[in-house]
């Protein structure tokens, strides 16, 4: 059988060939929530703000769907480089029920507990209406995002990222076009106001998981559905998708919590602290997806290429990666230090919001490029299944380190204070990502 690219294909090559498409589509992935907090911000501050209370219980939606993507395509990868395709269409079948119990349970959530999320972070009435309304219509319709993000994931394993980029590109673009239909009433549609972006973002996913799913039974001929597969999957696979998955499903749940606590702290200031926090997670989104994208084109390869024992290919991959992720994260670093205001702009920010956001913007991105170096040393630790190296890292950096240090500095009484626990946890996200990577450069790439 003909070798899969992945072993073969020059390896600066391949990883641009992987992951550009991804590094494109995690940015469209990211225009989901960026134009829904654009055109909400011109609705007033506070229906910012409560899509911002909204954000935590939203990204805990990623982290599971994107975590369980991670140890699909983990094993997946690996099983078709040692050439174990029975294990590879195991992973994808099973991977598909996972996903639509995942789908399953935040439908759940969004239908019963919205509203009393959005309870926990404010006291306003109107911002707890408009979170919770918001919310529950993303949780409750979640089954286009879980399943896009899957077809994604099985089309990138098996190098197949092109196509993963148009599923993404497709969902964006009908987003992007929807929101200001659905949001202010254009066009003879009724106007939804904050609900309006949530449909428009639902619709996008599912459209996307749609055209995710044509791609996969069209394109993707190394993995075989089945639906006997996915209705009798095996604890062994289940277990070997959780084994690498589970720690990049808390490691990305860590963020949750951390910007609940983050809104909780910064709601001691004023709503428009919060606000300001919400657009500048919009903001870094366009840096640091471009970046996981790359750690996710970087993953198959590693992953692959470790399964083939290929030593020097993994050292090149490794290489590249870590001079990207550094390149990406610097220019990142110039425009928010350079034209913070501008970008500002863009969410109509208020002179209130530019007096806070200005200053936080500049001091956050002094830590970006030792951000960029600890992601692309991370792809060592998914494709080699010692995920819970990057797990360790997100809790030292997120809970240990950054909101015990954003609650001293809050104590100060000054809000800008509080932007600098972002480089101080980034320094020890560096510390410990580069003891964990010698570590495991040792025990599994020197010896091969």
């Amino acid at each position: 059988m003909k070798e899969n690219k992945m072993g073969t294909m020059p390896v600066k090559q391949l990883i641009i060939s992987m992951s550009l498409p991804m590094m494109i589509s995690m940015l469209m992935q990211a225009l989901y929530s960026v134009v829904d907090s654009i055109f909400v911000s011109h609705l007033s501050e506070q229906a910012l703000a409560a899509v911002t209370y909204a954000f935590p219980l939203q990204n805990m939606m990623i982290a599971l769907g994107s975590g369980t993507g991670v140890g699909i395509n983990a094993l997946l990868s690996r099983s078709l480089g040692e050439r174990r395709f029975d294990r590879s269409d195991a992973a994808a079948n099973t991977g598909l029920l996972l996903t639509f119990c995942n789908a399953l349970l935040f439908m759940v959530i969004g239908l019963f507990g919205s509203r009393a999320f959005i309870a926990t972070q404010t006291s306003l009435p109107e911002i707890q209406e408009m979170g919770a309304t918001y919310l529950s219509i993303v949780c409750g319709f979640s089954f286009g995002l879980f399943f896009q993000m899957t077809f994604e994931r099985l089309l990138q394993s098996t190098g197949l990222t092109v196509y993963s980029m148009a599923s993404q590109l497709s969902g964006a673009i009908i987003n992007t076009i929807l929101d200001p239909i659905m949001i202010f009433g254009l066009l003879g549609c009724p106007r939804f106001g904050v609900a309006g972006a949530a449909y428009a973002t639902v619709i996008g996913q599912c459209c996307a998981a749609l055209i995710g799913l044509a791609l996969n039974l069209k394109k993707n001929t190394e993995i075989h559905y089945s639906f006997r597969g996915i209705l009798s999957p095996k604890a062994e696979t289940i277990g070997r998708i959780y084994y690498v998955g589970v720690p990049s499903i808390l490691m990305m749940s860590i963020g949750s919590v951390m910007t609940y606590g983050m809104n909780q702290i910064l709601s001691i200031f004023s709503d428009t602290a919060v606000a300001v926090f919400g657009v500048y997670f919009k903001l870094q989104s366009f840096f640091f997806m471009p970046v996981f994208g790359l750690n996710n084109g970087v993953i198959p390869v590693l992953a692959y290429n470790y399964g083939a024992r290929k030593k020097e290919r993994i050292r090149e991959a490794l290489r590249f990666a870590m001079l990207v992720a550094v390149a990406i994260m610097g220019f990142g670093t110039l425009l928010f230090e350079l034209i913070p205001a501008r970008l500002l702009g863009f969410f109509n920010a208020s002179e209130e919001m530019l007096q806070i956001g200005v200053p936080a913007l500049r001091i956050i991105c002094l830590s970006y490029m030792m951000a960029g170096a600890c992601i692309a040393m991370g792809s060592i630790f998914q494709a080699f299944s010692r995920s819970f190296y990057s797990l360790f890292v997100s809790i030292g950096r997120q809970l240990v380190v950054l909101l015990p240090a954003a609650w001293l500095l809050s104590r100060t009484g000054s809000v800008t204070m509080v932007w600098w626990a972002f480089p101080i946890a980034e320094m020890a996200s560096g510390i410990l990502s580069v003891i964990f990577f010698r570590k495991l450069y040792k025990e599994v790439v020197d010896p091969m």
